[in-house]
């Protein structure tokens, strides 16, 4: 695997200048650690809710596998606003406040100096999952496409790991023997000190230095980057995960249930569970026939 979040492809997520996207030969460069594996791959979250991603990874490779993992909606907006929060991208500092901004920020209102992905700040299309993976059906065909549910994941990790193996066509015989949890329910992110989170996203400095990577030789730029990850990380603190307000849940749920009931019938899948207002993961559920 490549290195995370790179996000290549999707010529139509609006990054700022702060973000890093790599140029085609950049791009391939991440895969110079290849050492003939059968499979090579990288993950970038965004590809999903991209409505261009999907064509333009197929022109590039036309036998590529994807896999999707879902998480139920309610669940995975709290977490990505966390998540917001602690990189910058988010500056309104309650949930239910970003939510409320919706409508402005479909205007291009109540956006932060350091935010670096507008339409992520749209939440409740981030969670319109249905479209999304029915785009990459359409494209690839669902025997090219793996949709994970992290309910599965979550309840039965080494079963789902191997599934995944096998469908990408590698040695699905090598499974771990624990898969030790990361970023557990427990705990979640935060920042130590606030100035440093907004020097490193800085949109004008980080921008510039960005600027500079055609300039420089890639090793060079390459332990700017290393540099740079190591003081976010260093800056990061774990702290108990924030818990979704109830009442804001079982809203999020009663929004999300039509969303839910048309992917339950994309996928053949009961997912009841997921409009209910209690926590899905590491509960088991029976697959169904689509309508």
């Amino acid at each position: 695997m490549a290195k995370k979040e790179m996000h290549f492809f999707g010529g139509d997520l609006h990054f700022g200048a702060q973000f890093y996207r790599r140029d085609h030969k950049a791009y391939l460069a991440e895969f110079n650690d290849r050492n003939g594996e059968p499979r090579a791959g990288e993950a970038s979250v965004w590809y999903l809710f991209s409505e261009q991603a999907a064509a333009e990874i197929k022109a590039f490779n036309a036998e590529a596998r994807i896999i999707i993992m879902l998480r139920q909606p309610a669940e995975m907006l709290c977490a990505l606003y966390n998540m917001f929060r602690c990189d910058g991208n988010e500056y309104l500092p309650a949930f239910e406040q970003a939510l409320a901004a919706q409508v402005d920020r479909r205007s291009g209102r109540k956006i932060g100096r350091r935010t670096y992905l507008r339409q992520g700040l749209l939440y409740h299309e981030v969670a319109r999952y249905t479209q999304q993976v029915r785009r990459y059906f359409d494209v690839f065909g669902r025997d090219r496409v793996r949709v994970v549910l992290f309910d599965d994941f979550a309840a039965n990790t080494a079963g789902v790991y191997g599934e995944v193996l096998e469908f990408l066509g590698v040695d699905s015989t090598r499974i771990p023997e624990s898969f030790p949890v990361v970023n557990g329910n427990v705990c979640a992110s935060t920042v130590r000190l606030s100035w440093l989170r907004d020097l490193l996203c800085d949109p004008l400095l980080r921008g510039k230095v960005i600027a500079m990577n055609s300039l420089l030789p890639r090793p060079v730029f390459a332990a700017l980057q290393r540099i740079e990850l190591q003081l976010t990380q260093l800056n990061h603190r774990h702290v108990a995960r924030p818990q979704l307000d109830p009442d804001l849940k079982a809203r999020l749920c009663r929004d999300f249930a039509p969303e839910v009931d048309l992917l339950g019938k994309l996928l053949g899948r009961d997912l009841t569970h997921w409009k209910l207002e209690t926590e899905s993961a590491n509960q088991t559920f029976q697959p169904v026939t689509p309508n």
